[in-house]
């Protein structure tokens, strides 16, 4: 811990280093002379019967960075010994100030008493010793105090500290680099409220070290009363763990264990979680059975040269309901991967693979996909004719199922793209594609929905398009500041594209909005094309004043090719005419944020997407509200594309000095009418989150009710309760 490591750094042996006869008999002869040292005083008197110096009234001292003041400096010359008295200061170059009544050195002018030690540590903290003393190069603070908490009030009249751990005796010991203590004791505003029999940790000379964490108590109808204990173990500078026992009242323990390492190349971390209970399947009809219980998840990142990098991600759960039966995450879905990198100025290479598990009721655990090979190459260069550029792109994806169907693709494409302004302000993009695919499909009739299964064995695909896309700019003043409106015509033009022949594992979320109403294939993946002919418009609107911003747009197409589409009815791209989107986002200063999302029919004007996120407030206090509502009336079958909706709210209040009031909530808005396989009532809160919190310069107090309204296996609802104490400038 730095700052009580300054008592054995700075206070003792900056007293002792800073006397000019000190410096003098340290420095060996052999070597060259100290540095500069400087000195003043009123008053130099010699002793010829005592041998003895004395520097009396204001006496300073500076050598490197530090400063002495003393009433008085005397030097006995046949002792050795150096004793400076009278309101003993001594500030170092971190700032750091040390006082004192008198220091006293003895003849080796390396072993020395302070008495009356306070210091005042740059960073605010205190620590006060009745006595402090180095011998032999240890040092021992006896009858000590510390706090890094403020010890006056506003009005700078004294007042207890929040916190403070007093201790009979503190030692440093430089060489095992440790600070020990003996009859420690944490008072918490000004009441002693806990012992620290034998409390002991590094000194942070070696940049930290083994020790205690702060412990963490919860509790909840799950698991009962927890309390977690984690030791931090540092094994090397560039290596450590951490091992955290977690012990229940109702179930059985779990250890959960950290490692993490740097290296010449990168870092990685990996953590597990391990414990022994009952596993409850999802499925009812399933009996419930003992066994070993774990997750374990990691990542890293290295990188092999200034072009390639490696990326990884490991997740791995033994069963569907550990993560949130023990509260560690509540991802419904886990990913692991590893990719290599190549990135170039004007290339870049991909070389991944993917896996994933799926912890849903619905997800079948056969059927989840693992990618391996996923490979993508691009290469991107000027036109050397027209003033384009191109781009040229290689891909292939293999995904194997042990209980489903597989697919493998590979493509090659080339695009050209030329950007200009033309004489009257319009910003005109020509765009040119061309893409060759070669697809291979076995198993599929083990894929539900027909319309992603594509044809037993091999398929081959070409696919072409050319555009033009024109933005027009106009640029005025409008009430008391700028407004810039941009109307936007597109025209794309493809042939006739084979689709259904080819598996669709990459394209399924396909749902018009502002984000792809322009994009060239409004299909989210590779695997399905929106081919014909189309014209696309809309208008972008800016405004600008001092302290607020809008931004809103529209936009819609309309299909000039008449034949059927495989675009699904409920995505707003099915008829001719699509349905209207658009965006609105407005930001004043830096208390509002609100962006609103919405999709409209274009049939009946009814509103298909209605999406609102909004943020209003400071740093201390502020509230976010989140709601989205997708009544698309998409065919229920199309698992990917269920309506729903759900209203978010959260929020934080500052009162008082240091005192807050925190909440958030989720609630399913969900019914019947939205999705037929819904089992909501239209008003099923999925958990929230209450809690109150007191955080001053030198401790942070926090209690939190959350309470989860959703019973999943052995996950069941209930309330969760978490305490937590955090000593701030208390490191390990």
């Amino acid at each position: 811990m730095k700052t009580l490591r300054l008592i054995g750094r700075t206070a003792l042996p900056l007293l002792i280093s800073l006397p000019c006869a000190a410096l003098a008999q340290e420095a060996p002869a052999a070597e060259s002379a100290p540095a500069e040292i400087g000195f003043s005083a009123d008053q130099l008197v010699y002793e010829r019967e005592a041998d003895t110096v004395t520097a009396l009234g204001e006496v300073r001292m500076n050598r490197e960075g530090y400063h002495l003041r003393a009433d008085r400096v005397i030097w006995n010359r046949v002792s050795g010994e150096v004793r400076a008295e009278g309101g003993v200061r001594v500030i170092s170059p971190e700032g750091d100030v040390a006082y004192g009544d008198s220091v006293v050195l003895e003849d080796n002018l390396r072993d020395g008493v302070v008495q009356n030690l306070l210091l005042v540590l740059a960073d605010g903290g205190r620590l006060a010793a009745l006595q402090a003393r180095r011998e032999n190069g240890n040092t021992t603070l006896d009858q000590a105090a510390y706090t890094p908490c403020a010890v006056v009030d506003s009005e700078g009249c004294p007042k207890d500290p929040t916190w403070q751990i007093n201790a009979v005796r503190v030692v440093h010991d430089p060489v095992r680099h440790r600070i020990s203590y003996e009859g420690a004791t944490l008072s918490l505003f000004g009441q002693p409220i806990l012992g620290l029999p034998g409390l002991s940790h590094p000194d942070g000379s070696q940049g930290g070290g083994s020790g205690l964490l702060v412990p963490e108590v919860r509790f909840n109808r799950r698991n009962g009363f927890e309390i977690s204990a984690p030791y931090y173990f540092r094994l090397a500078p560039n290596r450590d763990a951490t091992i955290t026992p977690h012990l229940y009242t109702d179930v059985l323990p779990m250890l959960e264990a950290e490692y993490r390492q740097l290296t010449s190349l990168g870092a990685f971390q990996l953590r597990g979680y391990v414990t022994h209970g009952e596993r409850v399947p999802l499925d009812s009809s399933v009996a419930p059975s003992d066994g070993v219980r774990a997750y374990l998840e990691g990542n890293g990142r290295f990188q092999l040269s200034p072009a390639w990098s490696i990326t990884s991600s490991l997740r791995y759960v033994t069963d569907r309901t550990f993560l949130r039966r023990y509260d560690i995450s509540r991802d419904d879905r886990l990913r692991s991967f590893v990719d290599a990198e190549r990135i170039g100025r004007n290339s870049y290479i991909s070389i991944a693979g993917w896996a994933f598990q799926g912890l849903r009721v619905t997800d079948v655990e056969g059927q989840q996909p693992i990618a391996l090979p996923a490979i993508d190459a691009r290469w991107r260069f000027v036109d050397p004719w027209l003033g384009g550029r191109f781009e040229l792109q290689a891909n292939s994806l293999a995904i194997l199922r042990p209980e489903g169907q597989d697919s493998q693709r590979a493509f090659a494409s080339a695009l050209w793209e030329r950007r200009s302004i033309t004489g009257m302000g319009q910003e005109l993009v020509l765009t040119a594609y061309a893409r060759g695919d070669v697809y291979h499909a076995n198993d599929t009739d083990l894929t539900q929905i027909a319309i992603y299964r594509g044809s037993e064995g091999w398929s081959a695909r070409a696919i072409g398009a050319v555009a033009i896309d024109v933005k027009w700019p106009f640029i005025g003043n409008f009430a008391g500041g700028a407004q810039r409106l941009t109307p936007r015509l597109q025209l794309v033009a493809s042939p006739p594209t084979p689709n259904l022949d080819i598996p669709n594992e990459d394209a399924r979320s396909v749902d018009l909005e502002d984000s792809n109403l322009f994009a060239l294939n409004r299909f989210p993946g590779y695997d399905r094309w929106e081919d014909g002919v189309r014209v696309t418009y809309g208008a972008d609107w800016a405004f600008d004043i001092p302290g607020i911003a809008v931004r809103t747009n529209i936009g819609q197409s309309y299909r000039l090719s008449r034949q059927a589409t495989i675009l699904p009815r409920g995505t707003g791209l099915s008829g001719r005419f699509s349905d209207f989107v658009g965006r609105t986002t407005v930001r004043v200063g830096r208390w509002v944020n609100l962006t609103h999302r919405f999709r409209i029919d274009k049939d009946n004007l009814a509103i298909r997407r209605n999406e609102i996120d909004a943020t209003i407030g400071g740093r201390q206090t502020y509230a976010t509200i989140g709601y989205l509502r997708l009544d698309r009336d998409i065919d229920p079958a199309i698992e990917d594309l269920r309506d729903r909706e759900e209203v978010r709210i959260g929020g934080r209040v500052r009162f008082a000095r240091y005192w807050s009031v925190f909440g958030s909530a989720i609630v399913d808005l969900t019914g019947r009418r939205e999705d037929p396989f819904s089992q909501s009532d239209g008003f099923e809160p999925i958990r929230h989150r209450l809690g109150v919190s007191y955080d001053d310069e030198c401790i942070e107090l926090g209690l939190t009710w959350r309470r989860d309204y959703e019973t999943t296996g052995d996950a069941r609802r209930g309330n969760t309760f978490l305490i937590r104490v955090a000593l701030k400038n208390l490191g390990r």
